[in-house]
Order: structure tokens, then sequence, then C-alpha cells
């Protein structure tokens, strides 16, 4: 990502100098893709620092936690007054109001600022939340607006706000992406499991939904993923296993919401699911000796399940992602707002997840709008639209049949009682448990952490 970050500032026409501590690595990277471009590279920090121009922005891409206390250690003998240090990684935003703190009391500047989008992001364009020392934005703005993303000519970027802001915001995005992909998850489990589709014909299904209302980044590599086979000729997503891991951002939404006494639901259930993946040895355990509920056969229409499932999916985006999801997200920066003293712009944020980052979808223009037309406004079920299109009777009845079990008004799982059926409609599907197999979920979406041997995929 720093790599593809500064090949991306030097089309957008700044002059950068790269440096990393392998400086075989500058070396290489300046004979090959930064060859012809206004990137300079320095081998050492004292170079680096030697070779800016003042005030000085530093751009670090490490590992989050003590790497970056360290580099800013080796940084700070070689840096005066006004310089800007800039942490792009995913710290915990406690970690990035104490750097703020030190490093204003030594007369730096620090901005920490969530940058999401991958590899392919920083090198075309990211959405960039940046928030710490607020002297520092005049400085650093042209160039993070001209470097993220754009959209409808408005770049995905703006001034988030004081201190550790900047890492909440990337923190609580990345709490949503949790809950968005295990949405996604649920659909494909009803597909595999449910009809006994093939990764093929479900990855067409969802290329078509990706044309319509559910257009994500999300479902559009969904379907690259289970379109991708391995040097045999199968999907390689049935080879990946079944256990999900996290890096923690999740982890510490569903954690501060606590502390706050903030509901957030989804994002809580999307964390422990991945932590149930996790224990696949005990899943492996218990399926032997734990029989489950059976999938009844589905008898209907294929096609009208498949696009009642469609707008399943979306009513459960719009109820659970963008009402419950989205809106408990909003509800808990609104809260930390008050609680940590910081200065949010609600449009500016949602503005920033419209383009660039893992969870821009087409609805952000809609959260954008609401926001833009009441700053104060106090939850998104309270906007006309999400109001509107949470009562507007599409959630379909359809796959609620392959879920006998279930009771109308019953969230199973989630304890918000207004979900209703579209809740039932995307909780896990019961399976039938074999003797000696785990059942497969929908696990292998989230990550791939590693292949099995192909003799034990279940």
């Amino acid at each position: 990502m720093g790599q593809n970050l500064i090949l991306n500032m030097a089309d957008k026409g700044f002059t950068v100098c790269a440096y990393n501590r392998t400086v075989s690595k500058v070396d290489h990277f300046l004979e090959n893709e930064a060859k012809g471009k206004s990137i300079v590279g320095a081998h050492s920090v004292e170079e680096l620092c030697a070779k800016l121009k003042t005030p000085r922005k530093i751009v670090l891409l490490v590992k989050a936690g003590q790497a970056v206390d360290d580099f800013i250690s080796q940084l700070e003998p070689h840096l005066e007054k006004g310089d800007i240090v800039i942490d792009g990684g995913n710290s915990h935003f406690p970690d990035s109001i104490r750097r703020t703190k030190e490093l204003e009391s030594k007369g730096f500047l620090f901005v920490g600022s969530g940058v999401s989008g991958g590899e392919e992001g920083a090198r075309y364009g990211p959405s960039l939340m940046p928030g710490g020392s607020p002297a520092a934005w005049p400085h650093i703005k042209e160039i993070f607006q001209k470097t993220a993303a754009q959209v409808d000519g408005q770049p995905c970027c703006d001034w988030v706000g004081e201190s550790g802001a900047g890492h909440y915001v990337k923190m609580v995005h990345n709490g949503i992406e949790y809950g968005d992909m295990q949405l996604i998850t649920e659909a494909y489990d009803i597909l595999k499991r449910g009809f006994g589709m093939a990764e093929k014909e479900i990855a067409d299904v969802f290329d078509t939904w990706n044309k319509g209302v559910l257009d994500s980044y999300l479902i559009e590599i969904t379907t690259d993923i289970l379109r991708f086979n391995d040097d045999d000729g199968t999907p390689l997503v049935t080879k990946i296993l079944d256990a999900a891991s996290q890096k923690g951002t999740g982890k510490w939404t569903a954690v501060n919401a606590l502390d706050l006494g903030m509901p957030v639901t989804l994002i809580g259930e999307a964390v422990f699911a991945r932590c149930l993946s996790s224990i696949r040895e005990e899943r492996v355990r218990a399926s032997k000796v734990i029989g489950g509920p059976q999938i009844e056969p589905f008898t209907g229409d294929k096609q009208q399940f498949i696009d009642d499932l469609e707008q399943a999916l979306y009513a459960s985006k719009i109820w659970t992602v963008c009402s419950v999801s989205y809106a408990q997200g909003f509800m808990l920066m609104r809260e930390a707002a008050k609680e940590y003293n910081w200065n949010l712009n609600y449009a500016g944020i949602a503005l920033m997840w419209r383009g660039g980052c893992i969870i821009r979808s087409v609805f952000l223009g809609d959260i954008t709008s609401a926001y833009t037309k009441t700053p104060d406004l106090e939850n998104l079920l309270f906007d006309g639209f999400f109001n509107k299109a949470s009562t507007s009777g599409f959630i379909p009845q359809g796959p609620a049949r392959m879920a006998p079990h279930c009771r109308p008004g019953r969230s199973l799982g989630h304890a918000d009682p207004g979900l209703l059926d579209c809740a039932l409609l995307l909780r896990r599907l019961p399976h039938r448990a074999s003797p000696g197999f785990a059942p497969p979920g929908a696990a292998r979406l989230l990550r791939c952490p590693h292949l099995q041997d192909p003799s034990s995929v279940r």
C-alpha cells in the first residue's frame, strides 16, 4: 500500500521521497515501478528528513502498535517545529490520541489517517479519513484530496476531527464492513446449502445483483472470488479452510460500543461469527455428537426465490446495515464525539465512504444526503428515505420457507425486534450434521488464511 500510495501521489503532480528500512527495496522500486516518475529515494531516516521540504509531511504505513512508536522515535531527532507525522495504518484510536498529545508537546503535529481501499485503492484513489492536530490539515489538504478517490467531482477525503478521530472513524468503517460481509456470506450460504448451487452459478447470481440496488465493492469482489479456480479447475474458495480470523478493528468497535453503552448489535454478531468460525476443531467434534435441524427441500419457483433473496439482502442492508449497522455506527460516532470532545462532520464521513473504500455502495449517497439535510440527525431511521424504504412492504417472505423453525417477528441472534423477517431470512440456515464432518459454513468467503490438504476438505 505504501508503494502504491507513493505512485498515486506522484501521478497527481507531487514529488515524493520513498524510504524502507530494507534499503534494497527502495532501490528496486526506483529502478522499476517508480522509474521516470517524480519519486526520489532515501537510504536512512536522516536522509529522508533531509530531502523533505518544511514543514515535513511524513506518512508512515507500518504495522499498528509498537512499530509506529518506534519509527516516530527514529524520526524525532531529525524533525523541526511544525513538521507533520502521519500514521496511515490501522492504529487503535487511543494510541492516536496519545501520539497527538505527545508530539504536540514537542512542537510537532500528528495525523492519524484511516486509509481504505486496499492496494488498488491506494494506487488509484482510496478513501482517506485524517484526524489529529488541526493545524496540520492546511498543509496536507491538497495532497490528500487529490490522492483520494473522486465521486461526482468531490474527493473522498475531508478533515474528520481532533486527536484520534481519524482512526476512530476508520475503526467504525471496518466494523460496518464486518456486518456487510456477514450478510453477504449468509446469502451465499442460502444459495450454496439451501439450493446446492455451484460456485459459478452463485457467482452469476451475484454478478446480476451487482448491476442493481446491491451494486457495491463487496458484492463485486465476492463474484470474483467465487469465479476464481485453482490449477485443477475447481473453485479455489472450496479449498479454503472455513476459519476466519480478524485484525482487530471490528473487535475494537464492539468493545468501544460496550464502553460507551451503544447497542452495536450487528457488528458484535459479525465479530462473534468470526470467533465461532475460528474454533473449527471444536465445531468438527461437536458435529459428531450434535444433530441439527434438517433443511426442507425447496419446491417452489427457483428464480422467484433468487429474486426474493436479492430483495432480502437489500432489505437487510437497508435495515441491518444502513438502519442498524450504519445507523448504529453513526450513533456510536455521535456518542464518541461527546465522550472525546470531537467535532465530527457526519455528511463528510458518509461522502468519504462513497468511493475508494471497501464499504462503498450506491446508497451511501442517500446517507450523505440525510446528514447534509439534517446535520444533527439522531438516527438514520428518522430520515425520510430510510424510513420509507424500511416500511415500503418490499421485504419478501419466500426464503423464510427454507427455515420453517423460524417464526415471523423473531430475530435469530439479533436483539432488535424491528429487524423482522429480513433478519430471519439471512441468518445461518440449519444444517444436516454428519458424523465426523463440520458444517461447511461461509467463513471461507470472509478470509483465506491457508489451503487445506485436499483430502481433508469438508
